[in-house]
């Protein structure tokens, strides 16, 4: 699968049609009738809750180079009953939401670093948007891997999660795992269409088949704290649970700290 710099207008045709498919019509107190050819609401049910008009919403889903508005975007999320991470990621398709307009940070900044080691001892790391992994500290790399071994362009955690030979084989709930990192993975594309690398990386990741069909099911989330079971191979068994922090200084960034046990 080759995978370009985000082309917003295609890709929110895209997710809307996923969207409005994947509705229920009697959630919406709307006859199932039979005589439905496609699933989920029709084009005429979302555009009158939206409050725009039918071929507004053909136009947008045909992406015939639309940008609805703020008021729009805000109208449609609504009417198709998106999750606020989904919402936030059609916010992005319609270049509506703020962006942070500092250079994207390839290294972490000596406090950030600094704070990274002085969380021993539980395992921390600071990573960038396209979740590559900035700063580490030694619990972390005993967890995972030792970084300084790795090349750079594999010094990712999604990569790690999803390429690496061994640990993309810690994960005891490895199907979920992978869910939730391409569904992240989605809304950081969408929020930073023109990074290259991080486009790049995605079609590396999509070449694999299994990846590449759940990349097109267009789910989109992004957690800030979670649990994960792993199987260690020198630990055990071991329930992490983890935290994701972003610095207010540097909001394109994470800090991840994890605790194990309950």
């Amino acid at each position: 699968m080759t995978t370009s710099t985000v082309d917003t207008t295609q890709e929110l045709a895209a997710f809307l049609r996923t969207r409005r498919e994947r509705l229920d019509p009697d959630a919406f107190g709307l006859p199932s009738r039979r005589s439905r050819r496609t699933p989920g609401l029709r084009r005429e049910e979302v555009a009158e809750l939206a409050g725009v008009s039918v071929d507004y919403i053909v136009r947008l889903e045909q992406a015939r180079g639309l940008r609805p508005s703020a008021d729009v975007v805000e109208a449609l999320a609504g009417a198709l009953r998106l999750a606020p991470d989904e919402r936030a990621y059609l916010f992005d398709l319609a270049r509506q939401r703020p962006r942070n307009a500092d250079k994207l940070a390839t290294t972490a900044a000596p406090p950030l670093a600094r704070l990274v080691a002085d969380l021993s001892p539980l395992p921390a790391m600071l990573m960038n948007h396209r979740y590559d992994i900035l700063a580490w500290n030694d619990e972390m790399a005993r967890l995972l891997v030792d970084f300084d071994t790795l090349p750079p362009s594999q010094r990712n955690s999604m990569w790690l999660c999803l390429k690496h030979p061994e640990i993309r084989e810690y994960y005891a709930d490895r199907e979920r795992v992978v869910r939730e990192g391409i569904a992240h993975l989605r809304a950081a594309w969408a929020a930073h269409p023109d990074d290259q690398a991080l486009t790049e990386l995605i079609a590396e990741f999509t070449a694999d088949e299994e990846i590449a069909r759940l990349w097109a099911e267009r789910d989109v989330k992004v957690n800030g704290r979670g649990r994960k079971v792993m199987r260690h191979p020198e630990a055990g068994m071991l329930e992490l649970h983890y935290e994701v922090l972003t610095p207010l200084q540097d909001s394109d960034q994470r800090l991840v700290i994890y605790r194990v046990g309950s």
